[in-house]
């Protein structure tokens, strides 16, 4: 939690309650984000609202993949720091193995029912569960349930987002699947965010 100097909260207070100026027109303390960072932005968003994706079919799964909500990240909200986005995984579904090299993540199973294999670990959760996933360490899931699994991750640093957005197209688009020259030309230039496990 950060604190706030009580002089310069009660400033901030008497300023909005003057109505001499907007609360966002009165600098606090110097700007020190450098041109490239973008401005972070507050967003209230409702269960379904975001950047909706799907992804693109590939190689070995010709079928368009999941549906995905991005929410928060560098282009939604200008977070430099985090990605928060949804995800739907249908009966029969998986997230594959795979690690990201440079953020930790939080995965919050919403419902359904998953076997997950989490490094060395295998275990089968169920909805409300949370999985702690550390840097480098590999991660798939499995949908065995009888439905469709609502889950939510969170990442500790943008990255993984990009190759998201490369390998799927706007919910409502044509999904043409990725041709293999493209998933491998995509997987090394995000290589840095995501390595997948080969089969």
């Amino acid at each position: 939690m950060r604190i706030v100097s009580p002089s310069i909260a009660v400033c901030a207070i008497l300023v909005c309650l003057n109505g001499s100026a907007p609360l966002a027109s009165v600098p606090l303390a110097p700007s020190s984000q450098a041109a490239n960072v973008p401005q972070a932005t507050p967003l209230i968003l409702e269960k379904d609202e975001g950047e909706r994706r799907v992804v693109r079919g590939w190689p070995g799964h010709p079928d368009p993949g999941e549906t995905f909500i991005l929410k928060v990240d560098p282009k939604n909200g200008g977070s430099s720091h985090l990605v928060f986005l949804t995800a739907d995984i249908r009966r029969g579904g998986a997230i594959p193995a795979h690690r990201h090299p440079g953020a930790d993540e939080i995965l919050f199973l919403e419902s359904g029912t998953a076997r997950v294999h989490l490094g060395d670990t295998t275990r089968v959760v169920h909805g409300g569960s949370t999985v702690f996933i550390p840097a480098n360490t590999w991660i798939s899931v499995d949908n065995i349930g009888n439905e469709d699994i609502r889950a939510v991750a969170v990442f500790s640093a943008p990255g993984f987002e990009e190759f998201m957005r490369e390998t799927s197209v706007p919910e409502g688009e044509k999904n043409i699947p990725l041709t293999k020259a493209e998933n491998d030309a995509a997987e090394k230039k995000h290589s840095h965010a995501v390595i997948y496990q080969e089969p």
